[in-house]
């Protein structure tokens, strides 16, 4: 019988509390975990590490980057904006390295709003800071520390991966970001759009067995197919 794929979770070091500690922990949204083993995976959590990032993707199938606080600017060549969130430049690092070598060696690999982000800036691309300020409107988290009614419409480009991956080509999305990809790094595609104001909203690598990064938050949605998409482009790898 195969063994079921493992699914590499990277995550934050961040203060936790729980029962007498209070001290720092690696945390991930359990969401994204039930989501993984749904879809029949193992889901291995993994933190900022200061070891060569092939040595942990030697021991899994696929990789998945998760959100969480805004990368540091200067990753991109700009000043952070004044609503920026306090960055996180060793996790920013560590995952910029993970994601390279994935897509260098085919890996099966998904990128989830910050994710996404950190996956266009690794290969060269850069962000729009504020979305409130540059599209006029609160639309992509109407409502910051939840999902409820933070949700919108994508458009996604016939035949590409994040259509396949989704199941349609117009797909309803939950959302909680106030930044976005703005120039497309070396070698991605956009492939996906937020409808009304063409936010970006997915991107991915030609020529990749599975290679993509969405807006949007996919673990957030039970009825939502693209983890699962991940999991079985690992099981066929």
């Amino acid at each position: 019988m195969t063994p079921p794929p493992v699914i590499g979770i990277a995550c934050a070091v961040l203060p936790a509390q729980w029962g007498p500690w209070d001290q720092p922990a690696a945390v991930v949204a359990a969401d994204y975990v039930r989501q993984v083993q749904a879809a029949g995976g193992i889901a291995v959590v993994i933190p900022p590490q200061s070891c060569d990032p092939g040595e942990v993707l030697d021991r899994i199938d696929a990789l998945m980057l998760t959100g969480g606080n805004d990368l540091k600017a200067s990753f991109y060549g700009e000043a952070p904006h004044a609503e920026a969130e306090a960055p996180d430049p060793v996790r920013d690092a560590w995952e910029f390295a993970l994601v390279r070598d994935a897509i260098a060696r085919d890996m099966p690999f998904l990128g989830i709003c910050r994710g996404m982000q950190a996956m266009n800036v690794a290969f060269g691309g850069s962000l729009t800071q504020h979305l409130p300020e540059s599209l006029g409107s609160t639309d992509h988290r109407r409502t910051t520390g939840i999902f409820e009614g933070n949700d919108h419409l994508v458009d996604l480009e016939e035949g590409s991966l994040a259509a396949r991956a989704a199941g349609e080509v117009v797909h309803s999305v939950p959302s909680h970001h106030h930044q976005a990809v703005d120039h497309v790094g070396d070698g991605l595609a956009l492939t996906g759009v937020s409808s009304g104001d063409g936010v970006p909203e997915a991107i991915e690598v030609p020529g990749r067995t599975f290679a993509l990064g969405v807006q949007w938050h996919p673990e957030a949605d039970p009825t939502s197919p693209v983890i699962s998409a991940l999991v079985d482009a690992a099981r066929g790898a």
